[in-house]
């Protein structure tokens, strides 16, 4: 079953049924359509399209509601799922486009793996978008799926690239239908990752992916981003840990040791930084503590820190210096650091 959950997507719409339409595999496929509350043409092209892809022997089954106000992408796809029958659910965004082979590859790949989230790598629309998160999402290595979920970019493959098991979605559990404002994609994915799920992405561009301004990751605060991916840190990372470094002595490097609990900041033994004037400093007093005295963690240059290391440090934006200083230490990810920025 494609879950393609729409809200006001006529600009895009003809392209994205049209991908459907063009896939290439040969089983018995469905097309699960909600609609949440669109104000636009989107359900009139909906419906001229039903025609067609039921012609060449697509299922297409549409829901939706007519309140006057969407309840969410959240609930959206909940909804698309339940009303759906296939054992696997592809996910797509109405304003997306897949290759014709999406379905067909991902879905061996799903056969093979079917506690896992599928992805694939992307192409985005308009190229020059999102450079450095479209490089991320389509150059991390099959180990980097799994350690590199702490980050600002999200799940380490992009929620309408996913593929998987029915099963599997049914035991992870619905979507978050807080509605605006909630990364339900996000909290699905930590949930996933919780109950043991793993991370595999089909290594062909098999999607194209939109960048506007009226996507709906747009309506995500960073800070409540950054709060689950705190908690999500300490819940799952901190605890192998007796103690750490945060690699960043700047704003984010702080910022991240004043969000940890009381108990996680308790295990950070040092900053460390490349600045010379903040390792000059020498320590970072906790103003705010209440513990008294007031928590002095020192400042080291990198190479006198210790790992394991929870880095702050942007990757892909210092022309490569930060990466050769990190590779110098011939560490190994997950084990001896994790990036967080």
């Amino acid at each position: 079953s494609i879950i393609l959950p729409v809200y006001n997507a006529e600009p895009w719409l003809d392209e994205c049924l049209m991908s459907v339409l063009q896939q290439d595999f040969e089983g018995s496929m469905e097309l699960s359509v909600f609609n949440d509350a669109s104000k636009d043409k989107s359900m009139t092209i909906i419906e001229k399209w039903k025609a067609k892809l039921e012609d060449s022997g697509i299922l297409v089954v549409i829901g939706g509601h007519d309140s006057p106000s969407p309840r969410g992408v959240g609930y959206s796809k909940n909804q698309a799922i339940a009303q759906s029958s296939g054992s696997y659910l592809c996910f797509l965004d109405s304003d997306d486009v897949m290759m014709p082979q999406r379905v067909r590859l991902q879905l061996e790949a799903a056969a093979q793996h079917p506690t896992s989230i599928i992805g694939c790598q992307v192409r985005r629309d308009p190229p020059n978008s999102t450079e450095r998160y479209t490089r991320w999402i389509n150059q991390l290595t099959p180990e980097q799926l799994l350690t590199q979920v702490f980050t600002s970019n999200g799940p380490t493959v992009i929620q309408p690239a996913w593929l998987c098991a029915r099963a599997w979605l049914a035991h992870v559990g619905p979507f978050d239908e807080g509605g605006q404002g909630v990364p339900e994609d996000l909290l699905f994915f930590y949930e996933h990752l919780r109950r043991g799920g793993g991370v595999v992405r089909v290594d062909q561009c098999l999607l194209l992916y939109r960048y506007h301004p009226g996507a709906a990751t747009h309506s995500v605060l960073e800070t409540t981003i950054w709060t689950h991916r705190v908690r999500f840190l300490e819940e799952w990372a901190l605890p192998r840990w007796a103690t750490f470094t945060i690699w960043n002595a700047g704003k984010q490097g702080r910022r991240l040791y004043r969000s940890l609990t009381a108990g996680a900041r308790s295990k950070v033994v040092a900053f460390c930084d490349v600045d010379e004037n903040k390792i000059r400093k020498g320590f970072y007093c906790h103003e705010d503590s209440q513990e008294r005295p007031k928590p002095r963690i020192p400042i080291l240059h990198f190479r006198a820190a210790r790992p394991p290391f929870v880095i702050c440090v942007k990757l892909d934006l210092t022309g490569g210096a930060f990466e050769d200083n990190l590779r110098s230490l011939h560490l190994q990810e997950g084990r001896d650091f994790l990036h967080f920025s």
